[in-house]
């Protein structure tokens, strides 16, 4: 008897071997939300074929609280799997750089703007979505004591109160 990916054979599903599993189980609702708080969408889980349909999770989220409270959890541990992700694509150079040839076919590099432009859309969604699902950890904080509005630190200063500060 084989295994899928995530270690549950036809049996222990309770399902045969032809198709998705729709029934829920809690061994399969922990395969879900640990690819989850992995920082793993539903849409790219469920392209397992060993793992139900999204449209299944998804009634699964509506019908059953102990799936739904267990999502949730997942869902919150994923954004701290996203700081990492953070962290690996600041850090990866690979690409940043091309080489491209001049008209004596010696070469030069050139910055890579397609690459770095991509890596900073990635960035920005992720803290986008983090700031939306943890907004406490990952929101912009706002200072409190100004009764929540933007609060300018250089108000009612004269323009030479500010060159001070500036250095001039």
């Amino acid at each position: 008897m084989s295994m899928n990916k995530v270690g549950i054979t036809p049996q222990d599903s309770k399902e045969t071997a032809i198709g998705r599993p729709t029934r829920y189980t809690q061994e399969l609702a922990d395969a879900i939300c640990e690819q989850l708080a992995l920082g793993i969408s539903m849409r790219t889980v469920s392209r397992d074929e060993s793992l139900p349909a999204m449209s299944t999770m998804f009634k699964w989220l509506r019908e059953n609280k102990e799936f739904s409270e267990q999502y949730e959890k997942a869902k919150q541990e994923s954004t701290d799997a996203m700081a990492e992700d953070i962290l690996d694509i600041a850090d990866n150079g690979t690409n940043d750089w091309i080489e491209r040839e001049n008209k004596n076919g010696g070469t030069y590099e050139v910055v890579n703007n397609d690459v770095i432009q991509r890596s900073r859309l990635r960035v920005d969604t992720r803290k986008w979505l983090m700031a939306k699902m943890k907004p406490k950890k990952y929101g912009d904080h706002i200072d409190v004591t100004s009764g929540g509005e933007r609060v300018n630190p250089y108000a009612g200063l004269t323009i030479d109160e500010l060159k001070k500060l500036a250095g001039e």
